[in-house]
């Protein structure tokens, strides 16, 4: 399962996921999409204050992986994005990221 890997540090020097992986990976984070050369979500909270902890508690993970998601909070509304920067598309780190942050959901 991808809740249980870790990222690896991404260096650069490879090709992006072809499609066909990202779409393969996505089975197991069906509430993310895929948007172009990257995979993003929204989750909306009953206040500002359960959106920040959220984010908080995305961080922590984040941290903990050396892998970090683009986010953007409005209000109650949190939208995460993911892909990795220096490929300039998908890497599997995007999707073990993805699976963690369905995990708090849980």
């Amino acid at each position: 399962m991808l809740k249980d890997q870790f990222c690896v540090p991404c260096r650069g020097g490879i090709p992006p996921l072809p499609k066909e992986k990202a779409e393969f990976y996505l089975r197991e984070v069906p509430n993310w999409k895929l948007e172009g050369n990257r995979i993003a979500r929204t989750i909306k909270f009953k206040n500002f204050k359960d959106a920040m902890a959220f984010v908080n508690a995305v961080a922590d993970i984040a941290e903990q992986q050396g892998h970090h998601p683009d986010i953007e909070i409005h209000w109650n509304e949190v939208r995460l994005e993911l892909y990795t920067h220096k490929i300039g598309g998908l890497h599997e780190n995007d999707f073990i990221l993805a699976a963690k942050i369905d995990a708090l959901m849980a």
